[in-house]
């Protein structure tokens, strides 16, 4: 599912994607406003808090709402760094780096006794760039995981469109976009309570487990890989 792009992405791709990644989002995202009341998967919001402490004339808290903002954006520019420098003499592997950056950040947040919340959410914020940006760039724009906004704008587009398309095409088209989208809705949600519910008990050692669940997906689509390379040379052997 993360090394397909373009035409070799299927539904299927897609949609294992969404539910992976919009999963482990939804715990980041839980983790950060109960740890540290700061939201970790987008910044919108951050641009209205810093509007308000521009008002308030708090000029540090407004530079460091600049900083989560910078932080975001770090996050994606390095992920897609990463990616093409990677891409030109090793393809095969070009999201892997970006992945385990983000898993080992995860788990440094989870398991450190001593950051201070603004560090939490620099590089929290860090790790969702990064995997904002992966994912789209691995999806080409199909896919998005870390908020929700623009998805329910293309939802309800979508829903309506349900009223006048009526093509047996455009109808598997719209019900493949509506399920997506749905899909990286409900797992961000089932991420969001899943990790709340966690929090009281295991606080942000609840990163771990979006660590441990990154790890696996990564481990198994590089597994799924292996075996049909392997199946592929044995296969021309035979021949």
């Amino acid at each position: 599912m993360f090394r397909h792009k373009g035409n070799r992405r299927t539904f299927a791709h897609n949609l294992r994607l969404a539910s992976t990644l919009s999963f482990i989002a939804g715990i980041v995202n839980i983790a950060g406003v109960l740890s540290v009341a700061t939201l970790t998967t987008n910044v919108t919001g951050h641009f209205a808090f810093f509007a308000e402490e521009i008002a308030l004339k708090n000029y540090s808290k407004a530079i460091t709402i600049l900083i989560y903002i910078f932080f975001f954006l770090f996050g994606a520019f390095t992920s897609n760094f990463i990616v093409e420098i990677t891409s030109i003499k090793k393809p095969r592997i070009a999201h892997t780096l970006p992945m385990l950056l983000e898993i080992v950040l995860l788990a440094f947040v989870g398991l450190s006794q001593t950051l201070n919340p603004n560090n939490i959410a620099y590089l929290l914020l860090f790790a969702m760039g990064l995997q904002n940006a992966l994912v789209t760039n691995i999806s080409q724009s199909v896919v998005r995981t870390t908020h929700l906004t623009g998805l329910f704008t293309d939802l309800g587009i979508e829903l309506s469109q349900l009223f006048f398309y009526k093509k047996e095409a455009e109808l598997k088209r719209l019900t493949r976009n509506i399920s997506l989208r749905l899909s990286i809705i409900t797992f961000f949600f089932i991420g969001c309570v899943l990790g709340g519910l966690l929090y009281e008990t295991y606080k942000l050692k609840i990163l771990i487990l979006a660590a441990v669940v990154l790890f696996l997906a990564l481990f198994f689509d590089n597994l799924a890989v292996y075996y049909n390379l392997t199946k592929r040379k044995i296969k021309s052997n035979l021949h």
